[in-house]
């Protein structure tokens, strides 16, 4: 077994340990700084940090599943691991209260860098619902922003297609391990968020997909994004339990507005008159977020750029003056520079052996 297969077990282990949740596993890494260190640990010092009887079950072992057939099994589904400690862990996810500690994912490496919003809403939405979560879906992926959603049925589904749609980058948070679709009907979906996307989920391989878990996961929904977009939601729903979590998490909230005869709407009017913004495009979303800049890191930002514009031939220093702080897709770069796409495309190869530029997922670049 080669050394990550190791630093997966122990992570794996841990995790399978009967009633340690993922604060607890929190407390007990900044006290021992990684699992090993843990199972290596007295029982008197971990029951310090995580009460007697999860320190006796770490120190028996007493593993919910035997944790190398459980590592065999997420190996045999293709599944990813990413530990709390991996440089692949998003940056954002780790700020919310009560991060989950191991994420299962397939498809796509995670683009840390982009900016990302979650899309939300019902199950059963109207003719309007799906129209409207499909066209932010595109627009947010036409922008260079990635969507992320639960791959329910109804406005999530919509909002996954459209950003597909876009050739965007799209995650899917899922209530129930890797191994199991649901809806089934979403099967093909699935295919092509992992082609161009990643679907992510907490939940070890097996797990089924119970009412109870999806509450759980819209935490992760909201915690991967800078702010959460709801679309059709009755007064009481999980699409406004995520947007609760978002308030907590500092996310921003937005609200598409419905019609007053409609009680798919009352929920996003209720988050209006709650002070979530209505919005009625992308650009509504987009022109919040100048908050994410500052004097100070704009300056620094741009500190950097006469310095290798001076490098730079015509047509490079166009496109380089295109990007910015934010990845772009390289359809917007081919919009914006007025270059020929293939042109584009070769520029931004040339750019990128130079270490100028960086490709993210889907096609996006941004400035190294």
């Amino acid at each position: 077994m080669n050394n990550k297969a190791n630093v997966n077990l122990a992570w794996v282990a841990l995790y399978m340990i009967h009633g340690l949740g993922h604060a607890i596993f929190k407390r007990l890494l900044d006290q021992f700084g990684k699992p090993e260190a843990v199972f290596k640990a007295q029982q008197n010092d971990i029951a310090i940090v995580a009460g007697k009887e999860v320190a006796c079950r770490i120190v028996k072992r007493k593993f919910t599943s035997d944790p190398e057939k459980e590592l065999l099994r997420i190996e045999k589904a293709g599944v990813n691991i990413i530990n709390f400690h991996d440089h692949a862990y998003p940056p954002l996810l780790k700020e919310i209260h009560r991060p989950p500690m191991l994420l299962f994912t397939k498809g796509l490496p995670i683009p840390l860098q982009q900016i990302m919003i979650s899309v939300v809403g019902t199950r059963n939405p109207t003719h309007y619902g799906i129209k409207t979560a499909e066209m932010i879906g595109l627009e947010l992926a036409k922008k260079g922003v990635g969507v992320v959603s639960g791959m329910a049925y109804g406005i999530d589904t919509a909002a996954h297609r459209g950003c597909l749609k876009g050739k965007g980058y799209t995650i899917a948070v899922l209530g129930c391990g890797l191994d199991i679709i649901y809806p089934a009907s979403n099967k093909k979906l699935v295919e092509q968020i992992i082609e161009h996307g990643t679907i992510i989920s907490e939940f070890p391989i097996g797990t089924p997909p119970e009412a109870r878990n999806f509450p759980i996961r819209n935490r992760i929904i909201s915690g991967l994004t800078y702010g959460v977009v709801v679309i059709e939601a009755a007064k009481k729903s999980g699409s406004l339990i995520t947007a609760s979590l978002a308030l907590d998490q500092g996310r921003e909230v937005f609200a598409v507005p419905g019609s007053i005869d409609s009680f798919k709407s009352r929920g996003t009017h209720h988050l209006i008159r709650q002070g979530a913004k209505l919005i009625e495009n992308v650009d509504d979303i987009l022109d919040e977020f100048e908050f994410q800049r500052s004097p100070e890191t704009d300056e620094a930002f741009n500190k950097t750029r006469p310095h290798v514009s001076l490098s730079l031939n015509d047509e490079e220093r166009k496109i380089y003056n295109t990007l910015g702080q934010y990845p772009l897709h390289i359809d917007e770069i081919v919009r914006t520079s007025g270059l020929d796409p293939g042109r584009v495309s070769s520029i931004l190869m040339e750019m990128e052996l130079k270490e100028i530029v960086k490709q993210l997922a889907g096609k996006r670049f941004i400035v190294t």
